[in-house]
């Protein structure tokens, strides 16, 4: 079996890039929108607790498919304001580390008005 290779392309300093080129990859997954809400269904009250949450659940369907943090491809952030631009990048920062996926934001009315943003992705292997 050839090993997936994810290069990416125009790579910026906050853990992203500006696409990503998957080759010789066999799986695709392709991950819902993940959001700030526990198996309990607690949501966190603050930006910071839901963005590390929606950012552990998203992990966890990466994890199911036998996959990291470095199979991720496509990252898109749906925030609900503006000003959780800065936050959101610092811990996509701590979660992504040097790993750069191809990413896109939007502010954008959420689902839930409890949640602060929602967080969809691609993962390839």
């Amino acid at each position: 079996m050839l090993a997936v290779q994810i290069t990416t392309l125009g790579p910026q300093p906050r853990s992203y890039g500006q696409g990503a080129l998957v080759t010789d990859a066999a799986r695709l997954v392709f991950i819902s929108g993940q959001v700030p809400e526990d198996d309990n269904g607690h949501i966190p009250d603050d930006f910071e607790d839901q963005c590390r949450l929606a950012w552990r659940n998203v992990l966890s369907v990466v994890e199911a498919a036998d996959m990291t943090v470095r199979n991720l491809v496509k990252v898109t952030v749906f925030l609900s304001d503006r000003r959780y631009r800065e936050a959101n990048a610092r811990i996509r920062h701590e979660v992504l580390g040097d790993h750069s996926p191809a990413l896109t934001i939007i502010i954008t009315g959420i689902y839930d008005e409890a949640w602060l943003l929602e967080i969809e992705a691609i993962a390839a292997a």
